[in-house]
């Protein structure tokens, strides 16, 4: 691909068809990326929150710079082997003398938000797809705004003001403090709500008794799973993904464990909190 293949002129977004999503065609993350691109690119982002790259044969030096146009990638909060590039964070069931290279091994990921754990969760995240199984694996992510769009206005209304504690199942990758966040979050640069829990992380609301908590709870996740909400993206080697944690959850199903799977990871995360 020529080096001047990056301009705004050549890029196209291509919207999945579902309810959020879009390929984007006509640019090669291997080469930089212009700066009038980078804001068309943004823009893609907070319409579709979602965007697909194929066939993009990049290192781990150019995941990052791509990466960097979107905010500052960061290391993982989770530590995992040395590796050359820091930010870079491998997501694989894949052993190497005995020991994982990567996280989060075959089995299926309910809907979360990435590290929504922290006080300042993950804003952005981006993965590259290295080595994929024959079958499974597929990431789903659901559009949080349509789901709280779609919610009855007295639902909404109960909604309103209510908190929910996210808590990693791990608890050594937990602060030492109870984290809470909005059910319904503002998203600081589009203004639209969106509901911001998950089955993967949400454990309960605050305030709320076991019981109403969880009927409450199941009652959001069952809604938000419905696939009028839900994208499903079937991996292709060298397909990168950038999506935007603050309006989406994601999920992953399973995978045969006898079969390797190795992605790249990328993370940004900005100075906002979470808000009503």
């Amino acid at each position: 691909m020529a080096l001047n293949t990056n301009s705004i002129d050549q890029m196209q977004v291509v919207p999945t068809g579902g309810p959020l999503g879009a390929e984007i065609q006509g640019l090669d993350l291997t080469h930089a990326l212009p700066e009038d691109t980078v804001q068309r690119l943004h823009q893609a982002l907070l319409t579709h929150c979602v965007l697909l790259f194929r066939g993009q044969e990049i290192s781990d030096e150019e995941q990052v710079r791509f990466t960097n146009y979107f905010g500052q990638a960061v290391e993982h909060v989770r530590k995992q082997m040395p590796r050359p590039v820091k930010e870079i964070f491998f997501v694989s069931n894949v052993q190497k003398d005995g020991q994982p290279i990567g996280a989060l091994g075959n089995d299926d990921i309910p809907f979360h938000s990435d590290l929504s754990y922290l006080r300042r969760p993950g804003t952005l995240s981006i993965i590259y797809a290295v080595e994929l199984p024959s079958t499974g694996g597929a990431t789903k992510w659901c559009n949080c705004y349509a789901a709280y769009e779609a919610l009855n206005p007295d639902l909404k209304a109960r909604l309103k003001g209510l908190r929910a504690v996210h808590r990693h199942h791990v608890e050594s990758q937990n602060p030492p403090e109870m984290i809470d966040h909005p059910v319904v979050c503002t998203h600081p640069e589009t203004g639209r709500k969106a509901l911001y829990v998950g089955p993967h992380l949400t454990r309960y609301i605050v305030g709320f008794s076991e019981a109403e908590s969880s009927e409450l709870l199941r009652r959001l996740f069952d809604h938000m799973s419905q696939e009028r909400f839900v994208w499903t993206h079937d991996w292709q080697v060298n397909d990168l993904v950038i999506w935007d944690n603050r309006c989406t959850m994601h999920r992953r199903e399973r995978f045969p464990p006898t079969e390797r799977r190795i992605m790249k990871r990328t993370q940004i995360f900005n100075d906002e909190i979470p808000y009503e």
